[in-house]
């Protein structure tokens, strides 16, 4: 990577604001924790969407992802979102069981999860819904407290209906979901920058387990945010940490726990440890598939 000139008093004032506005799939300086919005938060149908900066246009259709495989307790997520006029208007996501049954709609799965966690999916997947098509993309929704695996699961396949509907393809996406890894590399990148920086992310898969892990933002010259030493003093002076801390703790801790749901947040860096998250299980299911093609993820940036 280039040494870095020092930067002069106005660009650093420049990178502070940066800090403290960016947002889109680069941003690793959100240290609001959304997982804190109240579960019962409806959208307001008349707040204007946020304003698309970068990111491939949506075709209108409807878009549906079903995983294939119940988990232990016989659910398995089922997804359908639906796309007018290039917006997200409706999400309908939802666990079914083998009789075709809602998780959301399950009053003793809902009363138990809600004395143990505080919310149940009668409340928490109408807000995830909402949240999409508050948000107009899958980086933008809610990690809810107390439903974080099924909010990253959400964020997941949100994404990948996205990825759809900018191709146009309405073909149903199959999630082969708990299958066994197959060995090889797994690549994921993003197309456009936000605030100067796009993620790249590798997984390799080693005799059926996780061996390595290799996710990283880089700018226009291919040098990584780690090595940006003005960006990692000032976010470390406002979040307690900076990318030359996170992105490495990041990629251990996902071949530590073999699986993105488990991977630890980083404090101070919660909105990128829940980007991270979200690609880390795309790169999983196309491993579970053995498709080693690369993701090219023509991300959405707002502003």
């Amino acid at each position: 990577m280039k040494t870095k000139k020092l930067v002069s008093g106005i660009a650093l004032l420049s990178l502070s604001v940066l800090l403290l506005t960016a947002c889109g799939g680069g941003n690793d300086s959100d240290t609001k924790d959304t997982s804190t919005k109240e579960s019962s938060a409806k959208v307001d149908s008349s707040e204007k969407a946020p304003e698309r900066v970068a990111g491939g246009e949506l075709k209108d259709g409807t878009y549906q992802l079903e995983e294939k495989n119940a988990d232990e307790h016989g659910w398995k997520a089922k997804f359908s979102m639906t796309v007018e006029s290039g917006k997200i208007t409706k999400s309908e996501f939802d666990y079914i069981n083998d009789k075709e049954e809602k998780k959301s709609e399950d009053k003793e799965y809902d009363k138990s999860m809600s004395e143990k966690v505080k919310t149940g999916p009668a409340t928490f997947i109408p807000e995830l819904n909402e949240s999409l098509v508050s948000a107009q993309s899958a980086d933008g929704v809610d990690v809810v407290t107390g439903a974080t695996h099924s909010s990253l699961t959400f964020k997941n396949y949100a994404q990948q209906l996205i990825q759809a509907a900018q191709a146009g393809n309405t073909e149903t996406i199959e999630i082969n979901n708990g299958a066994d890894l197959q060995d090889g590399t797994y690549t994921l990148e993003e197309k456009n920058e936000s605030n100067g920086y796009r993620t790249v992310f590798s997984i390799v898969v080693k005799d059926g387990k996780l061996a390595e892990s290799k996710y990283d933002n880089i700018n226009a010259d291919g040098e990584s945010k780690v090595d940006n030493a003005e960006y990692n003093e000032k976010m470390k002076e406002q979040t307690g940490t900076g990318p030359s801390d996170f992105i490495p703790a990041l990629n251990e801790s996902l071949v530590a726990a073999g699986n993105a749901g488990d991977v630890e947040v980083v404090t101070g860096a919660t909105h990128s440890s829940h980007t991270f998250q979200m690609y880390a299980a795309q790169l999983i299911n196309a491993a579970e598939n053995g498709n080693t093609e690369t993701i090219l993820v023509d991300n959405i940036v707002t502003k």
